[in-house]
């Protein structure tokens, strides 16, 4: 069918087909962009609002059971709801929805996004800003383990107020329960989830509208509850409640857990429809449900005055719900919580195919579930890692409250070095005041510090387990970034530049044999250790030689018109430098289709790809201590092959060995 638009611009129609065709046809096009936004917003609920959605199974719970250590009174009861309320407007609304999301790399979010984003705005590569990202994403695979545990064991743990089942639910079974989830979710994962994807935007929205119903329908037994909603509150409990109350804002984190996800899955769904399903749907729904339980706490703390019993702390989510309600709630939960950890698990697959690519992780195999969504990616060697992770965490810990000591550290140090990371682009971007940007990021910053502190009073009792994740995470990342780099100089130092090997050749010709060889290479401009043995053991020169390199910009793709640059040494000798972003799967042989438009022509099947495979060894005397010479080592050997990373044909692959310590 041919797109009336052109005719209506170029030609005006009569006056009929203007009246009522193009009236038409303007709103068909309007209805269905609303329709588009409208189905990325649903969507947007089951990927990104996932964890943040499922946090009133437990958040709410935690902090009053903190809240308790002090006698429990309505201003007690107000100022937790109220902190909760505030921490939703302030970190989530304010920060996240109105300011961080703005600062978008090419349309991406995340923490390694936004380090690409800061280290293109100050026009190098700093130290600073490299700790950071490192920090940043080491605290999300802790935040990436966390989570499933945390859900899934707060859904199943409605269990226990499901009439029939309380006498029949033990902590053993519940752990049962949860590995049979969990299992089977990352079992899955190679196989794609696309097709369950559809039902996930669906199913959240009936998770929120039942969040919203449960907290409706107890608002109104303690209407006071709404006076929550004054700031005052939360500050008076604050000041009144000393140590407790510190405790217990570290407890009220837990209902922005998630938050991160908001920036960091901006790139599948967009800002606009991202903030539309935060503003209104998933924060109204939120802040009903936090009303209505505190409204259920503070008519049972006027049940038991007036009946002379002591204040106890229940699991007030499910027991809002009627009786004939709660195993079907439970269920709801349940699927709920799979969905937030399917969210995070992608986001972990997400990071990894970043942290490769940006050069800050060992290669790893990524595998597309799907050829029609690009974010649909499958890594196993991270996926077992975090389900390995998972079930431990589930085993030793068996309860959410026990768990939910170590949820908040991770996240709290996420959210700081994203504000700082921002406070750069805002400076060298976006060009802001120094005022200006003080004004607007000194608050987030002082605000993440406060959680931060508020949650590393709990490292006793359970936030050692982030900061000891986070911790081997980051070392390894350190590892492996310096160890490439101690590789890399040596090599170089070790090489011969290519202008000097054309001359050398010149000098003295070796034999030349027909077709293409392309020598796949970190450092284009030096002789690659491929090319040099090939030299020497086989004395043979191909008649056209390509010394090719892949370069990762630090943005989130590259456009096919700038994916390659050509650039002759010689006659016979060219670089081939090829580009893609830090979201995007390399693909050599693809990349090599688009080398006609540049005159360079070459059949696939008559070139040969030389790799050099490099044995590393510790040396003598090293610039890293030996244990982490030999953690170096151990990452390079068992990373992915450069053949299948950068799906080179492996028929057309020739490897040659060579041995170097570091």
């Amino acid at each position: 069918m041919n797109d009336p638009a052109p005719n209506l611009a170029c030609d005006p129609p009569a006056e009929s087909e203007e009246v009522n065709g193009g009236q038409t046809n303007g709103a068909q096009t309007h209805g269905h962009r609303r329709l588009g936004f409208w189905a990325m917003a649903i969507g947007s609920l089951g990927v990104v609002f996932g964890d943040i959605g499922t946090s009133p199974l437990y958040a709410f719970q935690v902090a009053m059971g903190q809240a308790a250590k002090d006698p429990v009174t309505t201003p007690a009861v107000l100022g937790v709801v109220s902190l909760a309320l505030w921490a939703l407007i302030l970190v989530v609304t304010v920060k996240y929805v109105l300011f961080v999301m703005r600062a978008d790399n090419k349309g991406e979010g995340g923490v390694l996004s936004l380090m690409a984003l800061a280290q293109r705005a100050l026009g190098r590569r700093t130290f600073l800003v490299f700790i950071l990202g490192l920090a940043g994403a080491s605290l999300f695979y802790g935040d990436a383990i966390i989570t499933p545990a945390m859900s899934v064991l707060g859904a199943f743990q409605g269990m226990h107020d499901v009439p029939a089942l309380e006498h029949m639910v033990t902590p053993r079974a519940i752990t049962i329960f949860s590995f049979v989830i969990l299992v089977g979710l990352f079992l899955i994962q190679s196989r794609g989830t696309a097709r369950l994807a559809l039902f996930f935007g669906p199913i959240m929205l009936l998770w929120f509208c039942c969040l919203a119903w449960l907290g409706v329908s107890h608002i109104f037994d303690a209407p006071e509850v709404l006076t929550a909603i004054s700031p005052h509150y939360a500050v008076l409990f604050l000041v009144h409640h000393g140590l407790v109350g510190f405790l217990v804002l570290g407890s009220v984190f837990l209902t922005v857990t998630g938050a991160e996800a908001l920036y960091a899955d901006m790139g599948h769904f967009g800002r606009w429809p991202i903030q539309a399903s935060w503003l209104f749907l998933a924060l109204p729904a939120l802040a009903l449900n936090y009303f209505g339980q505190g409204a259920y706490v503070l008519k049972s703390l006027h049940w038991s005055a007036a009946h002379h019993h002591a204040f106890v702390n229940q699991d007030w989510f499910f027991v809002m719900a009627p009786d004939a309600m709660r195993a079907p709630l439970v269920v709801l939960a349940v699927v709920a919580s799979v969905i937030a950890s399917q969210a995070v698990i992608t986001g972990a697959f997400s990071l990894s195919q970043q942290g490769v690519l940006l050069g800050i992780l060992p290669r790893l195999t990524v595998t597309r579930t799907s050829e029609t969504q690009s974010g649909q990616i499958f890594v196993p060697q991270v996926n077992r890692f975090l389900m390995i992770g998972v079930l431990v965490l589930v085993a030793v810990f068996q309860t959410a409250d026990n768990l939910a000591d170590a949820y908040g550290l991770a996240v709290t140090g996420t959210m700081l070095t994203t504000t700082i990371l921002a406070y750069i682009v805002v400076r060298r971007m976006w060009k802001w005041k120094l005022w200006m940007a003080l004004s607007m990021i000194a608050p987030m910053i002082c605000l993440d510090v406060v959680f931060l502190a508020a949650n590393g009073l709990k490292i006793a009792s359970g936030g050692w387990l982030p900061l000891t994740l986070g911790a081997s995470l980051f070392l390894i990342m350190y590892t492996w970034v310096r160890g490439s780099q101690i590789l890399t100089e040596k090599t170089r130092r070790e090489s011969v530049p290519v202008t000097e090997l054309i001359e050398m050749l010149r000098a003295r010709q070796p034999h030349r044999v027909p077709g293409t060889a392309i020598f796949l290479t970190s450092d284009p401009d030096t002789a690659p250790v491929a090319l040099m043995h090939n030299l020497k053991h086989n004395k043979v020169l191909h008649q056209t030689n390509i010394i090719a390199t892949v370069q990762i910009a630090e943005t989130p793709r590259v456009p096919e018109s700038e994916r390659i640059k050509i650039t002759p040494f010689s006659d016979d000798f060219k670089k081939l430098v090829i580009h893609y972003g830090f979201m995007e799967t390399p693909n050599v042989p693809k990349a090599l289709g688009l080398c006609r438009k540049q005159g360079v022509k070459f059949d696939i099947m008559a070139t040969s790809f030389f790799l050099g495979r490099r044995s590393v060894v510790p040396a003598a005397q090293t610039a890293m201590p030996m244990w982490q010479d030999k953690l170096f080592i151990f990452l390079l050997k068992n990373g992915t092959n450069p053949t299948e990373f950068f799906k080179i044909p492996a028929g057309r692959v020739v490897e040659l060995g060579a041995q170097i310590s570091v």
